[in-house]
């Protein structure tokens, strides 16, 4: 790799690849795209001019839907290899367009101006531990113990297959955490059940060992009736979403209860502070704390001896409970900012994370906090703060 040239931050040459920088974080974790260079002080990741052209194909590659496999293949297999991704992938797609062309044709077929048939079962197709991640990041926001208890709906994860997504979402009132799957293969109109977070939790263990799984949904057999699920995959015969409601009556249902997560996202104000830190470093120095527990953005001159320091020179101060304060390494956009948590919810959305950064999203501190996983956009968590907190 030529990296003898002007070295490019993350920001820059993603700018020039059209790369997100947690895009470009994701494949450097997988180590698809590694920069060129790493401060070891800071970690602040640096790339080369070399590297753009690769950058390019990769962008170009996932965006015609190849998995991040297939796509390392093309960059790097011998030919044969590479032209057996390609043509299979080709393949993949050609299916998905004639089963949505098929879709398409139908509804136009049916545009009459007639109340849309809510009978009709809408069919979506994920990859199996693409569902299961999606079902352990979210499952923890659900309500558990008293709260469950006083409001049962709030202990289930809903389940949405909607505008040519899968959608899973799960609050407690304090939380709530969402993930958006882009399906392989998408069928009907819109859909929505509610499942228990155990048979959630179960569902994951079931699907992470299955390359893809077909969901099917559909309302029941009259107007009263419960909506029904199916989940199966082709690997194997038997239908295992069918065996779990058989055997527990009230591990799906309807969802007239569940709070509207979509005026929730859509109320919340453009974050006025935007903190990134340590996944794992923040988790273990919020861990173990009783109370509230404050967040504390600021560059003061008890960190810098009075001198002044660059903004990446800043920290996230940790306080609170009967632990020592914890100084960690941040980057934040905005003013000094001061928040505080508990910690029994905000560990628990720390964990459900993927990737080493998370960036916290604060419109100020009595309005919800969003929570997102530095490479993987399509996870998103609110979560509210306590009123202790205070900006400085």
């Amino acid at each position: 790799m030529d990296d003898t040239g002007e070295l490019l931050s993350i920001g820059a040459f993603g700018r020039r690849v059209g790369l997100a920088p947690s895009a470009l974080r994701f494949y450097d974790d997988c180590g698809v795209l590694r920069p060129a260079r790493v401060d070891a002080a800071t970690g602040y990741r640096r790339y080369a001019a070399g590297q753009v052209a690769r950058a390019v194909r990769l962008r170009q590659l996932r965006a015609a839907g190849l998995p991040l496999a297939d796509a390392e293949v093309v960059l790097e297999g011998p030919d044969d290899a590479v032209r057996g991704v390609l043509r299979a992938h080709l393949e993949r797609t050609r299916r998905a367009a004639d089963e949505a062309r098929a879709v398409v044709e139908g509804f136009l077929q049916e545009a009459s101006g007639e109340p849309e048939d809510r009978g009709g079962r809408v069919r979506a197709r994920v990859g199996g531990p693409e569902l299961a991640s999606a079902v352990r990041q979210v499952a923890p926001a659900a309500a558990v113990g008293a709260a469950r208890e006083q409001f049962p709906v709030l202990g289930c994860v809903l389940l949405e297959l909607a505008d040519g997504e899968v959608r899973l979402v799960a609050t407690d009132r304090y939380r709530m955490a969402m993930r958006v799957l882009r399906p392989e293969v998408f069928e009907g109109g819109a859909r929505r059940v509610l499942i228990t977070a155990d048979m959630a939790q179960r569902l994951a263990e079931w699907a992470v060992r299955r390359t893809a799984v077909e969901m099917e949904c559909g309302a029941g057999a009259d107007a009263e009736a419960r909506a029904s699920l199916r989940i199966r995959s082709d690997e194997e015969h038997g239908d295992f979403a069918q065996w779990a409601i058989g055997h527990g009556a009230n591990d799906v249902g309807e969802t007239g209860e569940f709070p509207d997560y979509r005026l929730m996202v859509a109320g919340l104000e453009a974050g006025r502070y935007r903190v990134i830190v340590d996944r794992i470093g923040l988790r273990d120095a919020v861990a173990g704390r009783s109370g509230a527990v404050s967040l504390t953005s600021g560059v003061g001159a008890a960190d810098t001896g009075g001198a002044a320091q660059p903004e990446s020179a800043q920290v996230l101060e940790v306080a609170g409970g009967e632990r020592e304060r914890v100084r960690l390494r941040a980057v934040r956009m905005g003013p000094g900012m001061r928040i505080a948590f508990d910690p029994a919810v905000l560990v628990p959305v720390l964990e459900a994370g993927v990737g080493p950064d998370v960036l916290l999203e604060i419109a100020a501190a009595d309005r919800p906090v969003v929570v997102r996983s530095a490479d993987q956009g399509s996870f998103t968590t609110l979560v509210m703060p306590l009123r202790e907190g205070a900006r400085e």
